[in-house]
């Protein structure tokens, strides 16, 4: 009866309707409910419960996506959150995204090694698609995304991934994504989505990382100078991985395609079309049905434009038609054709 009623979610109607049809128990909901409720206490108990504990400096990034509606530039626009959290000092690092695809999540990472100045033993995630293939829910077995895998190679770290649909089971339920919509986002408004990223790092600054966290007592920022920094590998010559990457974009109406916030333009016939986005080292190649339509150079940023007037040739281009001209033989003097006619008008 425990593992039915688990597996329900402590839903006893279910479970009444399943006794019925298996086993030919008919018994009315009340009764049921009766038999499991100590059952469904310990599940809503279960529920509420963190299972805490304290890792050490250096040990653990635990890091999450959120989504919330932003008002940016007059418009609602959905903003897409990644929060990073150091387990032992409780450090923050944010970015937003206007997305939440892998290479986001590898953004956001690599951004919190910068931030931080070096990477932990390892870090915890949820079973976002984007990361995680599989996890089966009783064997516990994870299976990585291949890319993840390298990814975490190339950086030096152990992936671990909470257990299917128990988010409570990371090591502490710090609730990170939360404390950034309600505390950084609120109610604000920005006039361009730099803004933005600029709030979002002058409150990491100046309120997370100085005020008294709730369980410590003390500023991340101080704990993690006193404790934990130089228990972090240096990051300090390693590449950026996403520096070699496959991407596939959509090109936009002002004929380009967006890769880590900056724009690249592409001949305007593709507009609307479907391409693929190779990045190796400072270079990026774009590609359509198998050949090379774009070359660039990468920009250091965000919100910057490269374009080359090679791509925007012929816009607007029209054959001008030519306007008809008399026979050069019907070009006659007026007075010819008053004869003809028998005089003058």
């Amino acid at each position: 009866m425990s593992e039915r009623l688990r597996r329900h979610g402590g839903n006893a109607d279910v479970v009444r309707q399943e006794l019925a049809a298996e086993h030919g128990i008919t018994v009315s909901l009340r009764t049921v409910e009766r038999a499991v409720a100590h059952l469904r206490q310990e599940l809503r108990a279960e529920a509420r419960a963190t299972v805490r504990f304290e890792t050490r400096p250096g040990q653990q990034l635990q890091i999450d996506f959120g989504e919330r509606r932003v008002e940016i530039a007059g418009q609602s626009e959905k903003v897409f959150f990644f929060v990073a959290t150091l387990g032992y000092s409780r450090r923050l690092h944010v970015r937003a995204f206007r997305g939440e695809r892998q290479e986001h999540w590898f953004a956001g990472m690599e951004s919190a090694f910068a931030s931080f100045g070096g990477v932990p033993e390892e870090v915890l995630l949820d079973n976002a698609r984007a990361l995680i293939q599989h996890h089966d829910p009783v064997s516990r077995q994870v299976v990585v995304d291949p890319k993840l895998h390298a990814f975490a190679r190339h950086w030096g770290f152990a992936v671990k991934a909470c257990a299917p649909y128990r988010a409570r089971t990371k090591s502490k339920d710090e609730r990170g994504v939360g404390y950034v919509k309600k505390n950084a986002i609120a109610a604000r408004i920005f006039d361009r989505f730099a803004a933005l990223e600029a709030h979002l790092a002058a409150w990491t600054r100046d309120i997370a990382d100085l005020r008294a966290h709730g369980t410590t007592g003390e500023a991340p920022r101080l704990r993690f100078e006193r404790d934990e920094a130089h228990r972090l590998r240096d990051v300090a010559g390693i590449p950026p991985f996403l520096a070699s990457r496959d991407l596939v974009r959509k090109v936009s109406s002002d004929c380009s395609v967006e890769v880590d916030g900056n724009a690249y333009s592409v001949p305007w016939r593709l507009i609307g079309e479907s391409v693929a986005v190779t990045v190796t080292g400072p270079e990026l190649r774009v590609t359509h049905a198998g050949q090379e339509v774009a070359r660039h150079m990468l920009r250091a940023g965000r919100h910057g434009r490269v374009a080359d007037p090679a791509h925007f040739a012929g816009i607007g281009r029209r054959k001008a038609t030519p306007v008809p001209t008399a026979p050069a033989a019907l070009l006659r003097p007026l007075s010819e054709y008053d004869a003809v006619a028998g005089g003058s008008w």
